[in-house]
């Protein structure tokens, strides 16, 4: 039995064999008729016990490209509102035939727990503040996409990296593929365990940004802090908001990631965003590799050709 958990626990040969998947798997997007029968027959389920719109849609559009049946538990109309608990709720998912479970949650380690209770593949869709590991292969592929390769770059991971699943997952998949990872924002937001990672860290942004080749872009999640860890919204932007100034210290031609949804103004000036004022923004592109690089998933965890690791 296979599962997609965490990027720490994947190898390099598996990552790149995911991300060569993904480029071929592409050029399905480009066709006018955006459909193919490599999973005709099989069932993909999201259960998303948190809110999301770009990793539970392009889950949902992966499948169906691949003509899998794809089937979205609303988990505020589901038994779980009864009391139900995560165990008998992902029982039953493999009861009713499921083929692959697409799993996010607020507890880290949730995603490891139900692929201890079922025996079909288990994709982490994002648990608390562990990881999404899908976000970090289509940052990854989107990075080698426009610069050729990941070996050797220097990275900036910019924000709440404390709160953050998606700096968790481009830690160890951009390591694993040889690349140079900087955490940058507040003392405040950055992870208890940050002396453990193989990272460099630095509380000034413009020391930072400094010859950087990429810089990923995380949001402020308010939603997870407690009071006190931030002066004021506008302070954190005047400290650390990526804007076109703030770019200048990177290399020429640097490449700006934000995995979404933006608070622009706050974390990333419009211009940034946008790709205005000769910024090389990817934003964008990030959605569509989504869909790629998902695609890429299911279809090795559900009859495509497994990978080598993480049972």
């Amino acid at each position: 039995m296979r599962h997609l958990l965490t990027l720490r626990e994947t190898s390099e040969s598996d990552i790149r064999f995911l991300l060569d998947t993904a480029t071929a798997l592409k050029e399905i997007l480009q066709r006018p008729v955006k459909k193919v029968p490599t999973l005709r027959g099989r069932a993909m389920v999201t259960c998303f016990y948190e809110n999301s719109t770009r990793t539970r849609t392009s889950f949902e559009m992966a499948a169906k490209i691949m003509s899998a049946e794809a089937i979205n538990i609303a988990v505020a109309q589901s038994s779980v509102a009864k009391g139900e608990s995560l165990k008998d709720t992902v029982r039953t998912l493999q009861a009713l035939q499921a083929d692959c479970l697409v799993v996010r949650h607020p507890s880290s380690g949730a995603a490891h727990f139900i692929a201890s209770q079922v025996r079909i593949p288990v994709v982490n869709a994002g648990d608390g503040r562990h990881e999404h590991p899908t976000q970090g292969l289509l940052d990854l592929f989107t990075i080698r996409q426009i610069k050729g390769e990941l070996q050797g770059l220097e990275v900036a991971i910019v924000g709440d990296i404390a709160h953050s699943r998606v700096a968790r997952s481009n830690i160890w998949g951009l390591t694993r593929m040889g690349a140079r990872v900087r955490l940058v924002g507040p003392r405040t937001l950055l992870p208890a365990d940050v002396d453990r990672l193989p990272v460099q860290v630095y509380t000034d942004l413009r020391s930072g940004l400094e010859g950087v080749d990429v810089v990923n872009v995380l949001r402020l999640q308010t939603e997870r802090m407690e009071k006190g860890l931030l002066p004021s919204l506008r302070e954190y932007s005047r400290l650390f908001g990526i804007s076109v100034q703030s770019l200048r210290v990177a290399r020429p031609d640097v490449l700006v990631l934000h995995p979404g949804p933006m608070n622009r103004g706050v974390e990333i000036s419009d211009e940034v965003a946008d790709g205005a004022c000769g910024v090389r923004s990817a934003v964008e592109e990030q959605v569509t590799n989504g869909v790629a690089v998902r695609m890429a998933v299911l279809y090795l965890l559900m009859g495509g050709g497994g990978m080598s690791g993480q049972d």
